[in-house]
């Protein structure tokens, strides 16, 4: 994976769900659908954008307030989190890429759980998350970050990952470990004008700041 200014935003579709929402929208016309959860459907139409699709159990909003050129999908499971049901919508539709806001923030419980739902779907589609900091993936084995010089990057494992090397960060990694409940790799900079992290087994989720 090869991650730059001009593509990290590049997804196919937008998805929104119930966390903290961004001070500033994205370019919603950039993407070639627009998914919400329905926690996050007022929040959108306060900011003046129609979504395509908005599912949930509408616990969060009455189905009836929905405007009817929004196709609405009604997915109860109490055994999923809406965040779940709606990266299994997405892949079912056919799209390979989404880009999430409204993942972190406020309650912290939810955040995790999130985690969890990028990591269980990690391998059949790319998942970005945004939020007012910067970015978030599940990284491939090989990653490239290009045009983030002096951006702050974290390595967390989720929970382990193995023989990880990092090239062109203030403190790199060579061929070592990271789990949760010993070794972490938070807050270090990317010194170079492209930044390499590579591991061979494991999940590691990246965060870079703006």
């Amino acid at each position: 994976m090869v991650i730059d200014k001009s593509t990290v935003h590049k997804s196919d579709v937008l998805l929104f769900i119930n966390g903290q929402p961004p001070k500033t929208l994205p370019n919603v016309a950039a993407y070639k659908k627009v998914y919400c959860t329905d926690g996050a459907y007022t929040y959108l139409t306060k900011n003046g954008v129609r979504p395509h699709v908005v599912s949930g159990d509408f616990d969060s909003v009455n189905v009836n307030e929905i405007d009817e050129n929004v196709a609405v999908v009604y997915t109860p499971d109490q055994n999923l989190t809406d965040f779940e049901k709606a990266i299994f919508l997405i892949k079912n539709d056919g799209y390979k890429s989404v880009a999430v806001y409204g993942c972190s923030g406020l309650e912290q419980d939810h955040f995790l759980g999130n985690l969890h739902s990028m990591a269980k779907y990690k391998e059949v589609l790319d998942i970005k998350c945004f939020d007012d900091y910067g970015f978030y993936f599940f990284a491939p084995t090989q990653t490239l970050i290009k045009e983030h010089k002096e951006h702050i990057i974290s390595l967390m494992p989720f929970p382990e990952a193995k023989e990880i090397e990092s090239v062109g960060v203030k403190y790199p990694l060579y061929k070592e470990d990271l789990a949760i409940t010993q070794r972490v790799g938070t807050r270090n900079t990317i010194v170079a004008e492209e930044a390499s992290i590579t591991f061979t087994f494991g999940n590691l989720l990246i965060f870079v700041q703006h």
